[in-house]
Formats: C-alpha cells, sequence, structure tokens
C-alpha cells in the first residue's frame, strides 16, 4: 500500500496593506470590493492538490490492473453440490477453473443425465426409483459402470422452509440429486437449463450432457448406445426436432411473448422432455458470460436458439420421443398429447411391466 500523505495548506498568509490618506478626496463613486489575491492562491493550491491526487491514485489503479488482470468468470450457476459423490470411487481428471483459480475433480464419463425434477414432483420420483431409476446407491453405481452414463435428479432452491425441509429428508435417504442454487418456478426453467448445463459440465468431464424430464420412461442402456455413437461433428444436439406456429396468444398454455423476435414459425430445435448436447457445446455454454444468451419463455426454444447461434449439428433422432415400446425405442412419452407422460406417476409403473419396456434387448448399432 502506498503512503497517504496529508496536504494542509499553510497556515501564515500575509494581508494586503494599505495606507490611509487623509488628505485624499473621497472618490465620487463608491469603491467595489475586490477578492484578496491570496484567496484565489489558496483556491488553485486546493485544485492542484486534487488534481495531484487523483492523478496518483489513477496511476496506482492501473499498475495494479497491469500486474492483477481480471479471468472473465466461467461457471457462475451458484453453489452446486452432487449429493451422490461421496458414495462411490470415481476415475478422476483434474482441471483448473479461471475464476476460481482451484484444481476440482471430475469423473470421466460417457454420459451425464440430469432429471430435471421439481418440489410437487415427489410422487414421479417415487415412481422412477420403482422402474427403470436405481433406488438404492449399489444399483446406481452398477448402472453406471454399465453404461458409462451418471443420473442424478436435478432440483433448485425453494423460499418454502417445509419444501427445503422435505427436500433434505429425500436427500438424506437417496443421495441421488444435484442441488442448484436457483429458484425453483417453471417461469425460470430456461435459466434452470443453463445453470444445470453449467454445473453438470464443472461436476463430471462428460463427451454427451442429457437434460431430461421426470415424467418420461427411459431405456439407460440404449442410450448409452446412442451416445457412443461416431460424430463427424464435434458440436452436436441430439433431439426430436420440431418446427411450428410460434404461439403469440397470452391465453394459451404455450404463449412466447417475445414471438415478434421469432417470426410466424419457430426454427428447428428439440422436444423439451430429452436432448443431449455434445461437450464441446456444453463447454461453449459454461463460458457464456451472464445475460449474454437470449431467454425466450419456453425452455426448448431457448435452447433452440443458442444451437442456431452457435451453428452445432441438429441430429434428429425419433427414438427419444416414442409414443409406445419397441425395440429400438430409446425414451418413451406420450408424443404430441403430452410434454412426458400424461399421467407420469402411474403410467412408468405400466411401461415398466412390459416385457417390451423393460426387457427386450438392446440392439446392436448397425440394427438400429
Amino acid at each position: 500500500m502506498p503512503r497517504t500523505h496529508s496536504i494542509l495548506p499553510s497556515s501564515s498568509s500575509s494581508s494586503p496593506q494599505y495606507s490611509k490618506d487623509n488628505k485624499s478626496k473621497k472618490p465620487i463613486f463608491p469603491t467595489t470590493q475586490v477578492t484578496p489575491p491570496s484567496l484565489t492562491t489558496f483556491s488553485l493550491f486546493i485544485i492542484s492538490a486534487i488534481f495531484f491526487l487523483l492523478g496518483l491514485i489513477g496511476t496506482i489503479f492501473s499498475l495494479y490492473t497491469i500486474s492483477h488482470p481480471k479471468h472473465l468468470p466461467i461457471f457462475r450457476c451458484g453453489r452446486v453440490q452432487d449429493t451422490f459423490r461421496t458414495f462411490y470411487p470415481v476415475t478422476t481428471t483434474s482441471r483448473k477453473l479461471g475464476d476460481h483459480d482451484r484444481l476440482i475433480e471430475r469423473p470421466k464419463l460417457l454420459g451425464f443425465v440430469g432429471i430435471q425434477t421439481g418440489f410437487s414432483s415427489a410422487d414421479r420420483r417415487v415412481s422412477l426409483r420403482s422402474t427403470w431409476f436405481p433406488s438404492d446407491h449399489d444399483n446406481l453405481i452398477r448402472l453406471e459402470q454399465a453404461t458409462g452414463i451418471a443420473f442424478r435428479f436435478v432440483i433448485g432452491r425453494s423460499k418454502d422452509v417445509k419444501k427445503m425441509r422435505d427436500l433434505e429428508k429425500e436427500v438424506d435417504k437417496y443421495h441421488d440429486f444435484i442441488l442448484i442454487d436457483v429458484e425453483e418456478e417453471y417461469v425460470r426453467l430456461p435459466y434452470k437449463t443453463l445453470a444445470f448445463f453449467r454445473a453438470a459440465f464443472e461436476l463430471f468431464e462428460a463427451d454427451y450432457y442429457v437434460k431430461a424430464d421426470d415424467d418420461i420412461y427411459l431405456r439407460p442402456d440404449r442410450l448409452s448406445t446412442l451416445l457412443a455413437k461416431e460424430r463427424p461433428h464435434p458440436m452436436t444436439y441430439i433431439g426430436c426436432m420440431k418446427k411450428g406456429p410460434v404461439i403469440t396468444d397470452p391465453k394459451m398454455k404455450w404463449y412466447e411473448k417475445s414471438g415478434h423476435l421469432i417470426g410466424n414459425e419457430y426454427f428447428s430445435h428439440a422436444y423439451g422432455p430429452i436432448y443431449a448436447l455434445s461437450a464441446e457445446v456444453v463447454a461453449s455454454l459454461a463460458a457464456t458470460r451472464n445475460n449474454s444468451l437470449r431467454m425466450f419463455s419456453n425452455e426448448d426454444v431457448t435452447i433452440g436458439s443458442w444451437m442456431l447461434a452457435m451453428n452445432v449439428h441438429h441430429e434428429d433422432n425419433r427414438a427419444i420421443c416414442d409414443p409406445r415400446c419397441t425395440p429400438t425405442s430409446i425414451a418413451v412419452w406420450d408424443i404430441p398429447k403430452c410434454s412426458g407422460l400424461c399421467n407420469p406417476t402411474r403410467r412408468l409403473k405400466e411401461l415398466h411391466k412390459l416385457s417390451m419396456c423393460s426387457k427386450s434387448p438392446t440392439l446392436p448399432p448397425d440394427d438400429r
């Protein structure tokens, strides 16, 4: 720290002396009062001192900025916690984060799937854990080892104390969550999705990152086969692609308040219940600055707009939006009737009882 010098004006000043001439006549006009010259000199001295101090401070700040360059932050999704991380051994790689200036360990995987869920979806999670999503630690580990894919429920936070306490109990029982520091609101799904991809990239070194909803029936083994396929495009966006008229009626469910920026028809983008982004795409999302991405009302439209801007390869795959179980279906949900299964709590269990859904073999890539 540079020393600070106190600059005080001198207390001694010479007052102007006037000789009194009694013989001189009184002036015809009254004498105008003039500011003493010493006051003007004092003002100039103070102004000069202020400019000197400002210049000195500016020089010190410039030298500090040069010697301490500011790194743009990369991960800004708030506090992130993988509640399952301490329960299994992982093969890790170290990666230095510019803004954190620390080393973190990231398990290396073929894929990471974040099952997006909310505080009102506890019954869905019960149904998922009784069907394709393992309900205990050992089976969750075995699934990861067999497929190369890690699975977690992804949830934000709530201002409701009771909801947070109930979530804490569920976390303590299953430890299968990633907790992200975003407000859990439907209208903020685009923000949650971006926070999820940033958090997933920070926690896992995966070839692909998959966003999935908690109301679909998924075959992890077939998803693994899909992700393991060799592709010539490092920037890849996999999903069931769609287009359609922009909803501009505020009374309708999928109303798009920024529809005037899109036009009459949506651009090609994946249905929201499940899609995958390659590591290069997610790395670019993780590196974006806050508030630099356009947020539309609908999450799938928002992601699709980013993919257009990033010049990614769109891979349309109907096996991840199959309305029924088939020998090749990867994800089953009631498209287009519902965005997911229409009655997920009941339908998940019904589908799991069907051999075609839960027990049919995974076909090799060449036969798909």
